[in-house]
């Protein structure tokens, strides 16, 4: 990675503490620290914060901009721990962004890894029927990604044909999709500060924020201050906080909901000497009657073959375990009113899946609908995700991505917030990036800013 922490952190300050400052000298100087002065400063450094501020500097070079990061690395929550799907669009109303945006951005993300020479493989996907019921609605997922322009699908009509491509499976019918691939997201988010980075872009590490006020500046209106008291002023700004972009959204004024419900997912992993089971993407056809779509096998990039994931309310909104708990986050989550009518119409589907959480051979059986061969001890426990769920107060799941901007005295039409981007947003980032900055250049004038800056270095 070609970038760092451009200020110094918390233990290298407490050992410069005594030998710099006395206790009072040093309190000032945090109070007092600024960063800068930035025409557009980004929040969230995961897949949809990097490749947008990659495509700012592309289509603005000029600009002065910062992408700002909780953590010590980029892409470390979400964007690391997904399925690594490269998504054709299928699942997806038609019109909607999601259908649009993953089509366009499933091609962008292929192209780009093929530019960087960034490890990624067209495994392809079978979304299969394994009952008359699902047979029905398969059909209307095949005319649905024909609408969506979803390219190469083919809707396969017997076992025979799909023995052909996945021996192991089972199903009266499929959808073949041969474009849907996998990669390492977080690869391709750190291929994409790189960019920002070589153009001029700054990243921070460590920079927690804390606040997003007005800095009453006609030419940097906003302030926004990080936990460590890190001051930057900007002219506009965008936030791509995942997990916490509800609360992000609310230091500007922005109505709570939709709140951001976690929703861990808990994958089994195949035993190495059963991999070879699975050779390209499984999928169901989604149950419209339940809120997520149910277990899938994934190839993953480093030889893993992923199996699941569930899906249960995490106790921590970056919670990778029933260990990983925040009191306060638990509460908030247990006492919405959006999660109490999901779990009320969703009871018996939700007890279910905790209790496959806890015994995890239970899930065995719900695999064993596609692959009969599998049993408990082809597999093992694996990894974990945490998902960013919008969800209304009524209880339904936000499907669609959403944005929204702050309405708050001087931080008015100057602040833009990602808020609801779960799956496919990871294969859809480098669409969602082009759509931002355009929406940007146009509501936030970037490119008169961007001109003028380019007259005064010629001048």
């Amino acid at each position: 990675m070609k970038f760092m922490k451009l200020y110094p952190d918390d233990q290298t300050m407490k050992f410069l503490k005594p030998i710099l400052f006395s206790r009072r000298l040093y309190s000032a100087h945090k109070a007092t620290q600024k960063i800068g002065e930035y025409d557009v400063a980004i929040i969230g450094g995961g897949i949809i914060g990097t490749a947008t501020a990659r495509e700012l500097l592309s289509v603005y070079p000029k600009l002065k901009a910062v992408l700002l990061e909780k953590e010590k690395e980029l892409g470390i929550h979400q964007t690391a721990n997904n399925s690594g799907v490269i998504h054709a669009g299928i699942y997806y109303t038609p019109g909607s962004l999601k259908a649009k945006l993953c089509v366009e951005g499933s091609k962008l993300t292929m192209k780009h890894c093929d530019e960087k020479k960034i490890p990624y493989k067209k495994v392809g996907k079978l979304i299969v029927a394994t009952d008359e019921e699902e047979v029905k609605y398969l059909k209307v997922l095949y005319e649905r990604g024909l609408s969506n322009g979803v390219p190469g699908l083919e809707l396969i009509d017997s076992q025979e044909k799909i023995h052909k491509i996945e021996p192991e499976c089972k199903g009266l019918k499929a959808i073949w999709s041969p474009n849907t691939g996998i990669v390492d997201y977080k690869n391709l988010a750190i291929s994409h500060a790189d960019d920002f980075h070589t153009v001029g872009g700054e990243i921070r590490l460590r920079a927690e924020v804390a606040t997003i006020e007005e800095s009453g500046r006609e030419d940097y209106p906003v302030k926004v201050v990080d936990t460590h008291d890190h001051v930057l002023v900007a002219k506009y700004v965008l936030t791509c906080a995942g997990l916490y972009s509800d609360k992000i959204s609310m230091l500007t004024g922005c109505p709570r909901n939709p709140r951001i419900v976690p929703f861990r997912g808990e994958y089994l992993l195949l035993k190495p000497s059963k991999r070879k089971m699975v050779k390209c993407n499984i999928y169901p056809v989604p149950n419209p009657k339940l809120p997520f779509l149910g277990v899938h096998f994934t190839p993953r990039m480093d030889g893993n073959v992923w199996l699941g994931p569930n899906a249960v309310l995490a106790f921590k909104r970056e919670g990778y375990s029933y260990f990983d708990i925040n009191f306060l986050e638990l509460i908030d989550a247990l006492t919405y009113t959006g999660f109490i009518a999901l779990c009320l119409k969703n009871m018996k589907y939700g007890v279910g899946e905790m209790i496959r959480s806890i015994i995890w051979p239970l899930q065995i059986k719900q695999l064993q609908k596609y692959l009969p061969n599998i049993t408990s001890e082809d597999c093992e426990r694996g990894p974990s995700g945490v998902r960013a769920q919008a969800l209304g107060p009524d209880g339904k799941l936000l499907e669609d991505f959403y944005f929204d901007k702050s309405q708050k005295g001087q931080l008015k039409d100057r602040v833009l917030h990602c808020r609801n981007c779960p799956s496919p947003g990871a294969t859809s980032s480098m669409a969602i990036a082009k759509m931002l900055v355009e929406k940007m250049g146009k509501e936030f004038g970037l490119e008169k800013i961007h001109a003028e800056i380019k007259k005064k270095l010629k001048t």
